[in-house]
């Protein structure tokens, strides 16, 4: 259990911790509970992308049984990102530490972290929440089109283990501000560590690529894009390409 009181579990091995988390919800598990495990057979990140499994990196879900809309529990996406962020330039405070919309953390344009959040089979006006994270902690994936870097190749002096219980301090912290705040709060400081705002970029969609400048975050944490003609698209979902920067 960590000092703000919320339960964590390790395991040696599991398929996924988002899937380890589903079980869970299945079996009455009401949160919130985190957990971590030190392999992972079939993990994955974000639009079904394979997530690589390599030794002593962090990997970990977060189950929260929370009274709000789906909408509303997506915004903890970016209160994860902040709270990976803030784990990150804690150990390598020399370093820029940004974070990418929609759920990656960047250090010096390499993505460190990634972030898939997903909801299990919610009862009545309950959403049932999984906060999945994975930060590279020893070692990082050789990905040509998304350049990585792990914690100890820059140096830092951090193990799995720490990582984890500053992980779920630090996302705490920012779901308590958003619980008693709203999304304002974490919105302003997303921005504040965002990469790109007001850079040009691409935007790959299920069924159309978009190029504009990234201006921001809207109210409910959508990508506002600027478009050729001074039209304005909010985006909810895609990846977003920074010319010469990581995907």
């Amino acid at each position: 259990m960590t000092a703000s009181g919320v339960r964590i579990e390790w395991l040696d091995e599991t398929d996924s911790t988002n899937e380890e988390a589903r079980r869970r919800f299945r079996a009455g598990e009401i949160g919130p509970l985190w957990i971590a495990a030190k392999r992972q057979s079939t993990g994955r990140g974000r639009r079904g992308r394979a997530w690589a499994d390599l030794s002593g990196n962090l990997y970990c879900s977060g189950l929260y049984s929370l009274k709000c809309s789906p909408g509303e529990a997506a915004q903890l996406s970016f209160a994860a990102a902040l709270a990976a962020s803030e784990v990150c330039q804690a150990v390598l405070p020399g370093r820029t530490v940004k974070v990418k919309w929609p759920n990656d953390v960047l250090i010096e344009g390499q993505k460190v972290c990634g972030i898939l959040l997903e909801s299990a089979d919610s009862p009545g006006q309950i959403v049932q929440l999984v906060v999945g994270i994975g930060i590279n902690i020893m070692a990082a994936p050789d990905i040509a089109e998304r350049p990585a870097v792990s914690l100890a190749h820059l140096g830092a002096d951090l193990n799995a283990a720490a990582a984890f219980e500053q992980l779920v301090e630090r996302f705490e912290y920012w779901r308590s501000v958003w619980a008693r705040e709203g999304f304002a709060p974490i919105r302003e400081a997303w921005l504040a560590r965002a990469h790109g705002v007001g850079q040009r970029c691409l935007v790959r969609l299920d069924k159309e690529t978009l190029e504009g400048v990234f201006t921001g975050l809207s109210e409910d944490g959508s990508l506002i894009l600027e478009l050729a003609g001074g039209q304005r698209r909010l985006i909810s979902a895609g990846d977003v390409f920074f010319p010469g920067a990581l995907g």
